[in-house]
């Protein structure tokens, strides 16, 4: 058992213990995801750490875009409700890194790869996505490798 997957299970213990309904079902759901991952096809036993925060940081946006709907069709009940899982997904990612802190790592990975155009392009986001894994959103890194390809 990975570390995060670990963490994830201490946290249902505890979440029952403490009687956090609001956390048990967020944790539980994160540990269902985890399971799941685990059964496909050609999928090793053990989840890698780096595997695990993707499940983790693709469930707490969902939450964030399902509290969006909720709140522009007025139905902040369950807007609080969904954002209080993000909000108990989110202590278990990393923290977010900065515009300024994802354009600097973007610069660095395309001056390493010796990048100079869009033909480069799959290189550099393949490398940027997976050294900002759950810590920055996928497309914000690409619009930074687009900006800096095409200087």
């Amino acid at each position: 058992m990975t570390d995060i997957h670990s963490q994830i299970t201490n946290g249902i213990k505890d979440a029952m213990r403490a009687k956090d309904k609001v956390k048990l079902a967020t944790l539980r759901d994160a540990k269902s995801k985890f399971m799941l991952e685990q059964s496909k096809t050609g999928a090793t036993e053990n989840l890698s750490d780096g595997v695990a925060m993707k499940i983790i940081s693709k469930l707490h946006k969902q939450r964030l875009e399902t509290a969006e709907v909720y709140t522009t069709q007025s139905r902040d009940d369950l807007a609080e409700e969904e954002l209080a899982q993000a909000n108990v997904l989110s202590e278990y990612l990393p923290s977010a890194l900065s515009n300024s802190e994802i354009e600097a790592k973007v610069i660095e990975i395309i001056g390493q790869l010796g990048a100079s155009g869009m033909a480069d392009m799959g290189k550099v986001m393949g490398l940027a996505s997976s050294a900002m894994a759950g810590r920055a959103d996928g497309k914000v890194i690409s619009g930074f490798v687009r900006t800096n390809l095409l200087k």
